[in-house]
């Protein structure tokens, strides 16, 4: 089972918190608490509703190991979204949660998991905003299918090519497609999306990006 969802792209309606939402709520910052982008952890038992995890019990699955053929991912490209970011390397905190990107205007990718371009599905996740405005993930609901990613390691560029974009409530994160196993090198890109809500101060939902790997 490859996990994959539907390729139906679902446009993301909000890029970012409207301007008033942010004054008024101090700011909806993407990947932080509340968020629930549902990052795998390598616990054996996680606890429930935490956040960047999946909302699995003791099933969660587990990161493969990253091949050694390639140097680690340093730089994330998306043409039609204009962005082009180094890549932080993201790990877990104490309660076994992804801790988010420093930088609002870079991304992360997980160092436990797969590296993009190894087998298996790599995640590189970032914020949707920040206090000042939209940070690097702002656009990424826009990705069409056929839109191309690159990711560089060492001098080598990685290409994948979306196949489709899943956008779903953070109780309900699609855990099985987007850690499930692959047949092939395959990448998601994770960031909030859905409406901000100002009593918690969150976007309600997540908005995964699926891609595979070109020849």
């Amino acid at each position: 089972m490859t996990g994959r969802p539907d390729a139906t792209i679902r446009r993301h309606r909000d890029r970012g918190a409207p301007a008033t939402a942010l004054v008024a709520a101090g700011a909806a910052l993407c990947l932080v608490a509340g968020t629930g982008v549902g990052l795998a952890t390598t616990t054996t038992s996680p606890p429930p509703a935490v956040d960047w995890r999946p909302g699995c019990t003791t099933d969660c699955p587990r990161a493969a190991p990253r091949a050694a053929r390639l140097p680690a991912p340093t730089r994330v490209r998306v043409p039609r979204i204009a962005v082009d970011s180094p890549l932080e390397v993201l790990g877990v905190d104490a309660a076994g949660a992804l801790a988010p990107p420093v930088d609002f205007a870079r991304a992360g990718w997980y160092g436990a998991g797969p590296a993009p371009g190894d087998p298996g599905p790599a995640v590189i996740a970032g914020h949707l905003d920040s206090r000042t405005g939209p940070a690097v993930f702002a656009r990424l609901g826009e990705l069409r299918r056929g839109d191309r990613v690159q990711v560089w390691r060492g001098d080598r560029v990685v290409s994948f090519r979306v196949t489709g974009t899943v956008r779903a409530p953070k109780d309900r994160f699609p855990t099985a497609a987007v850690y499930g196993p692959t047949p092939g090198p395959e990448l998601r890109l994770v960031t909030c999306g859905g409406d901000f809500d100002r009593r918690t101060r969150h976007y309600r939902d997540n908005v995964v990006v699926f891609a595979v790997a070109e020849p």
